[in-house]
């Protein structure tokens, strides 16, 4: 594991990222010789396409276009009296 001294770090940290990113090692980052922070380059990036990545994974049960329930049951079905239409 590489070590640098926080004062270093902060002078250097893009090219401190990309250095971890590329070697793949984490990077100990140290204040007064003791460690302060561990940089790990991340286990696993997701490639390729996201957009539809489920799709045909969905199950339909029962009806999806008749109502959920009675019309009785909607506000927006009665009027401003309380009757139902």
């Amino acid at each position: 594991m590489d070590e640098i001294a926080i004062p270093k770090f902060k002078a250097t940290c893009l090219a401190v990222l990309e250095q971890g990113r590329r070697s793949g090692k984490p990077i100990l980052v140290t204040r007064f010789g003791l460690p302060m922070a561990e940089i790990r380059p991340p286990e696993c990036i997701p490639l390729g396409r996201r957009f539809g990545l489920r799709t045909q994974t969905g199950v339909i049960l029962g009806d999806i276009v008749g109502p959920t329930g009675e019309e009785s049951d909607w506000d927006a079905a009665r009027d401003p009296g309380g009757e139902v239409k």
